[in-house]
């Protein structure tokens, strides 16, 4: 049978439904606005915090080094241990001192003999002076002759305290409490004042922490904390170079009078707990988790948790031009909004510029909106993953 021209023109339009393909039809998707999970922005109470780098310092650091010369008899520590104040490191040879000591007794003596006689020769001769035998001369003399030995006598005690100072060189003792390093001399060498540090002992615990800070930075923190009690309103946390949190609290202490040059920072000071890991002993190597020297990362949070508007950081993206979130208008229509953002704690990042109490946020679906498309708003997740940086 064969078909007019209108007749075929209708048969075609009557199968062209047919004739689309499947991918056509999916191109554009399922009908409606697709689904996002959002938060609704509140204030919470969350702990402010801060991160620096900073290095690890001991508080006390001694080279020690020999007062007299004389020969070391004896080394008294293991290296790499502990010491306690006042512990015996070296002993250098005494007997020299000692003779020198025994010497300068000596002339104490002599002194003192020689100071007693003056007195009573004093004592005689102001005695005479009420005779006719007595001359003013005599006692004049007398009593110069005892002044003379008296003087003498203190010189010669001097001397003895002086050689018994020396005498008490001659066992070096630790002056502060730490861990002690390597020797630099062994038994037999001679040592003198000269000779140079023999050995250095670098205090353990507390230790402390220096870390510079923008001015700018120092500013806001005097801002946020001076009326709740300055240093005493804030806490200080580590993170160490094995990125392992340090478990100890410590508290500031010091801030420098000047800015640094160059850097326009302030350098700060944290002075930290550094006790004996559980089971380790005092003199073993590593027996603690801060070393002097080290980098570490400082966290400054406020003791007292603050009412502040916070977000989930997934919800936050960057570009060229900075930080910016998702939020939606009445409408459920999907606005690009700035934000300006304190302090991150956890997961969680403090919003101080850029929305209000109560504003819808994009956390989940980022991906699948774009500005000015309406949505599908459902409430988000507990625990939404962070997006990857765009722009």
């Amino acid at each position: 049978m064969r078909l007019t021209r209108p007749a075929l023109a209708a048969a075609m339009l009557l199968s062209l439904p047919a004739l689309l393909p499947t991918r056509a039809l999916a191109q554009f998707g399922p009908g409606g606005p697709p689904s996002v999970g959002i938060i609704a922005v509140q204030k919470r109470g969350v702990t402010e915090s801060q991160q620096f780098v900073g290095r690890l310092q001991a508080i006390d650091k001694v080279d020690i080094v020999a007062r007299v010369t004389a020969v070391i008899t004896e080394r008294a520590f293991t290296e790499g241990g502990e010491v306690q104040q006042g512990d015996l490191l070296y002993r250098l040879e005494r007997a020299p001192f000692e003779a020198d000591l025994a010497a300068k007794q000596a002339t104490v003596a002599q002194m003192t003999a020689m100071h007693r006689n003056a007195v009573l020769t004093t004592n005689r001769a102001q005695t005479l002076l009420n005779t006719p035998a007595g001359q003013r001369s005599l006692y004049d003399d007398a009593v110069a002759q005892q002044a003379n030995w008296a003087a003498q006598l203190k010189a010669a005690e001097a001397q003895v305290r002086l050689s018994q100072i020396n005498l008490d060189y001659t066992e070096i003792r630790a002056p502060v409490a730490g861990k002690i390093g390597r020797s630099a001399l062994t038994v037999g060498n001679v040592v003198s004042p000269t000779s140079g540090p023999l050995v250095s002992v670098v205090s353990q615990d507390p230790m402390y922490v220096l870390f510079p800070v923008p001015v700018r930075t120092v500013g806001d923190l005097h801002t946020r904390y001076d009326r709740k009690g300055g240093f005493a309103a804030v806490k200080v946390r580590l993170t160490l170079s094995d990125g392992k949190d340090y478990p100890a609290v410590g508290t500031l202490d010091y801030a420098d009078p000047s800015v640094t040059l160059g850097t326009d920072t302030i350098t700060l000071r944290a002075r930290m707990p550094n006790p004996l890991r559980p089971g380790a002993k005092a003199g073993e190597p590593g027996n603690r988790d801060l070393i002097d020297g080290a980098f570490v990362t400082v966290a400054v949070e406020g003791v007292e948790p603050v009412q502040a508007l916070a977000i989930p950081r997934a919800a936050v993206m960057q570009d060229q031009q900075g930080s910016f979130v998702y939020a939606l208008d009445a409408e459920k229509k999907v606005l690009p909004r700035r934000v300006r953002l304190g302090a991150t704690q956890g997961t969680q990042a403090i919003v101080l510029d850029g929305l209000a109490d109560g504003d819808s946020v994009i956390v989940e679906g980022i991906q699948r909106v774009r500005p000015g498309i309406v949505v599908n708003p459902t409430p988000a997740g507990p625990t939404p993953a962070a997006p990857k940086p765009q722009g």
